[in-house]
Order: structure tokens, then sequence, then C-alpha cells
């Protein structure tokens, strides 16, 4: 019975890591039938691979391609968030802090963000901050942020 698991377990994770790599690989555009070009590289191209660096732990990487989409699409508030959440994964909170700020001053309902702002105070040793956005967090839905203070205050 252990071997067919083992056997499930390799099976499921090569056919996630083929699912995995194919939504990653660049549409590339057809010229003709016959002759291929360089894939589109708009910012939905640098943001999903940010994305993907930052899912694997490459978060350099992903703060470069991040920095990509900004510069070609300014109002994506997404990126301005990632790109702060991987800073605060690589410790540079003074950095990572203005950034999860731009992108809540361009959505203030997003609870999602709020949330990352508090894990990345949570990272900086800011109880007090982190505390006060997970609230604010869990106020607007943010169905992590309610987890979190479910684990910290059950009473909550």
């Amino acid at each position: 019975m252990k071997r067919n698991s083992i056997f499930f377990t390799l099976f499921t994770s090569l056919l996630a890591l083929i699912v995995i790599s194919s939504l990653s690989l660049p549409v590339m555009a057809q010229k003709s039938s016959d002759e291929m070009v360089e894939p589109v590289k708009n910012a939905d191209y640098w943001f999903d691979k940010g994305a993907l660096c930052a899912t694997y732990g490459n978060d350099p990487a992903a703060i470069k391609f991040f920095q990509k989409v900004i510069a070609l699409n300014p109002q994506r508030s997404g990126a301005y968030f990632e790109q702060g959440i991987s800073y605060g994964q690589l410790g540079e909170f003074d950095k990572a802090i203005p950034l999860v700020n731009k992108a809540i001053e361009m959505e203030p309902k997003n609870g999602l963000f709020i949330y990352g702002r508090a894990r990345v105070h949570l990272l900086a040793g800011d109880q007090e901050k982190a505390m006060a956005d997970f609230k604010k967090a869990a106020e607007l839905d943010d169905e992590d942020a309610q987890a979190y203070l479910e684990t910290v205050d059950p009473a909550h």
C-alpha cells in the first residue's frame, strides 16, 4: 500500500509540474503559419514571471520583474504589493512598507493588501502595527486575517 501511495505522489507531483510549466510558457505570436516571433513581453508577462519567482522563494528576481511591471503599467497596484512583500521576505522592511502602502493607497479597501502589510510588520517585529492591520483586514472580510486573529485570540 505504501508503494502505491509513493507512486501516486510522484505521479501527481509530475503532473503538477507539467501543468505549472505549461502555464508559465510565454505565448508565441505567429507572423505566418511557418514563422514564430518573440513572445509578447507586456506587464502581464512580467507580473506572471515575478509571481512565479516569489512563489518559489526567488525574491530578488521577483523584485526585478515587478519593477518591470511598474515601469510598463504604474497603475498596477498588485505589482507594488507583490514587490513590497518580496522585500519583506528579504528583511528589507524600509523598502517593503512604502511599496505595500502605495498599493493600499491605490486600493484602500483591499483586505489582502492590508493583511500583507500586517505580515510584513510582524516580520519586522512591530506587533502593535501588525495587530492593527490584521484587525482592519479582518473587518474587510480577508479570510486569512480572520483566521490569524482566531489563532492568536480565539475569543475574537
